[in-house]
């Protein structure tokens, strides 16, 4: 299985370093051929394939591309395999229950995505599996046909009114587009992927120059809950609105949506961040006391 790039480090140094309430920050994201078809969360993407000569699974060390071809000019590599020198400690994760005497550990890097990770090779395989394609981008791919937006802001709402230091309780409405999980497939040079995609946090710009980042979509006001504070995703406003422009603090809130993908093909997995964004607006006002 491909580890990401955290494992690579643990690889090269023998160590592997191995969600909360609201809180204040300090301040203030395929082309297919024709015929290609699919449905909306289950796309398929068309590509041609190359002809692959995957490095040896013996090999020096050497890094060799992942796709070339014989009798042609080769084509920028999407992905290369480096036997890693030296080999990593036995306890290493990119030994996948393996030991020396089974094969070797190689580092695998994809330029066109940036991404590097480590994967076991048996001794006397033709090599590492080589994909003709960055399988990573064949997610970016599966998330494009998503359509992922941004959160769906119900509360503070553009019609409503709040007062100066009184409890305002932020929350979304959730939906697959805005909130996840939403899930897709897509294939591309040989290589199937399936990816799942869901917000991890949220971070609000208030728009008074405080920033809160809420680890949920927040709980919805009832009137039952007076003037209590929201229990994970609140702002209290100190000052009053009225000399901003249209009289309104202008906010986003701005989402963190966490993609995990696999391709099982190829024994391999990984990570990545996708960002929407919102944005809002809130009247703030003062009390005004009448002797």
């Amino acid at each position: 299985m491909l580890k990401r790039a955290a494992a690579t480090t643990a690889a090269l140094t023998g160590a592997l370093l191995l969600a909360p309430a609201a809180h204040a920050d300090g301040g203030g994201s395929g082309v297919g051929t024709p015929g290609c078809k699919g449905a909306t969360m289950f796309v398929k993407v068309c590509a041609e394939e190359t002809v692959s000569t995957p490095p040896s699974g013996s090999g020096s060390g050497k890094t060799r591309p992942a796709n070339s071809t014989g009798g042609k000019k080769p084509t920028p590599p999407p992905c290369t395999y480096t036997k890693l020198t030296p080999q990593p400690p036995k306890n290493n994760l990119g030994w996948e229950g393996h030991t020396a005497k089974d094969g070797a550990v190689y580092q695998v890097h994809c330029p066109d995505s940036g991404r590097v990770g480590v994967t076991f090779v048996p001794t006397g395989a033709a090599g590492p599996a080589a994909p003709t394609i960055d399988p990573e981008l064949v997610a970016r791919r599966a998330v494009d046909s998503m359509k992922l937006v941004g959160p769906a802001v119900a509360s503070p709402r553009a019609a409503g009114r709040y007062v100066v230091g009184m409890p305002m309780w932020m929350w979304v409405t959730r939906s697959t587009s805005s909130y996840g999980p939403a899930t897709a497939k897509a294939t591309a040079g040989g290589v199937t992927v399936t990816a799942t995609a869901k917000v991890a946090a949220i971070r609000w710009d208030m728009g008074d120059g405080t920033t809160i980042t809420c680890h949920g979509p927040g709980t919805p006001y009832s009137a039952d809950r007076g003037k209590s504070t929201s229990p994970d995703c609140g702002h209290r406003y100190e000052r009053s609105a009225a000399g901003q422009p249209d009289g309104r603090y202008k906010g986003t809130a701005t989402p963190t949506w966490t993609v995990t993908w696999t391709a099982p093909a190829l024994n391999d997995g990984g990570e990545f961040t996708e960002i929407r964004q919102t944005a809002f607006s809130v009247r703030v006002g003062e009390v005004q006391v009448l002797n």
